[in-house]
């Protein structure tokens, strides 16, 4: 898959993305977050929002304050993800701002203010339903002041890297579904919750469900030789993997064999599988 990549940027700056969009990079890099946490700084008919305000970090949200200046109207949520919602408290309470993310709050903690649906429009934007990540993700569309087609399309589908499916709140059928469901849009550039902007955005999108495809037929040929626990199977299929990911690449294999199982195609005992 061709990901993007970009150099280390700066931090407490705001880098314009579009014409009345630009980002605050958060200084929570890792191998599961790449730089860092994108918040987003968007320009609508009611005045200014925030996507996704990022970690708990007092100097992020000073960093978000700062370059709001008082103008604050909004903050929307993609999901419910500590580096994505750590930042919501604070910065409501020294905004004032209503928050608003889907209706359905995978995040006993959080509950929005504004509760979204499928399809709902806030702020000159769309919200889109896309578990799979996560139950409660949404990505936002709008047109972009010179016209671009952009969706918000935060860890669903990242420029980076492929995203996590981490069950029980990660659903991989549903994953497959939210990107099949990119596929029939006409969105012209991504703007991922990590990583640089995404242009051409469908090509990925291919990219991500055949790598998909490739996995799990990589995994029925496995079960096909015996019966594993899904650390043997991830020891097979990613093999090469960063040892700081191999956690996260055991959650894909279980996200993975869970929806085989529920396709008949895969039988668990306890924690081990084999061939339906």
């Amino acid at each position: 898959m061709a990901f993007l990549t970009e150099p280390e940027p700066v931090r407490s700056a705001v880098h314009p993305v579009l014409p009345g969009i630009s980002r605050i990079i958060a200084a929570n890099p890792g191998p599961m977050t790449y730089h860092g946490t994108n918040t987003y700084l968007i320009e609508t008919p009611g005045g200014l929002a925030v996507l996704d305000p990022g970690p708990d970090s007092a100097e992020h949200v000073q960093d978000i304050l700062n370059a709001v200046d008082g103008k604050l109207k909004l903050i929307l949520v993609s999901h419910t993800h500590h580096d994505h919602i750590g930042a919501v408290p604070a910065l409501k309470a020294a905004t004032g701002a209503p928050t608003a993310g889907y209706k359905d709050s995978a995040e006993p903690a959080f509950a929005p203010d504004i509760q979204l649906d499928d399809g709902e429009i806030i702020a000159g934007m769309t919200a889109i339903h896309t578990p799979g990540h996560a139950a409660d993700h949404i990505c936002l569309a709008m047109t972009a002041q010179d016209g671009t087609k952009v969706l918000f399309s935060a860890d669903h589908v990242m420029s980076w890297s492929s995203s996590i499916v981490s069950p029980p709140f990660g659903d991989m059928a549903q994953y497959f579904d939210s990107l099949k469901l990119l596929l029939d849009r006409d969105d012209e550039i991504f703007l991922p919750g990590h990583g640089p902007k995404l242009p051409y955005p469908r090509d990925l999108v291919r990219d991500l469900l055949h790598h998909r495809e490739a996995r799990e037929n990589a995994l029925l040929a496995e079960i096909a030789k015996g019966i594993f626990d899904t650390h043997a199977l991830m020891n097979a299929l990613y093999s090469q993997v960063d040892p700081r990911l191999r956690r996260a690449a055991e959650r894909n294999v279980l996200a993975h064999m869970l929806k085989l199982e529920a396709e008949g195609k895969a039988v668990r005992d306890g924690e081990l599988w084999r061939s339906a």
